[in-house]
């Protein structure tokens, strides 16, 4: 019997997970400065938004007054 090819971790950890584990989450409060190491209990943390970062995006065309604009700049 073959395994489905969505089952298979080829790649599990490149991908964008939508759940952070218990380090990822303190970590995340901790640079919010929500989280204290020595007062607050791993146990019951707040949720932590995660979002996944934009990839790249469409580039704008240049028009002729936005290259115009760049000559000057590099003129100067």
């Amino acid at each position: 019997m073959s395994l489905d090819v969505s089952l298979k971790a080829k790649n599990s950890l490149q991908r964008h997970r939508n759940v952070l584990t218990r380090a990822e989450r303190v970590a995340k409060l901790i640079e919010q400065e929500k989280f204290d190491t020595e007062k607050d209990s791993v146990v019951g943390l707040p949720k932590v938004g995660h979002r996944k970062p934009p990839v790249g995006g469409k580039t704008k065309k240049k028009g002729p007054k936005d290259e115009e604009a760049d000559d000057k700049k590099k003129k100067k």
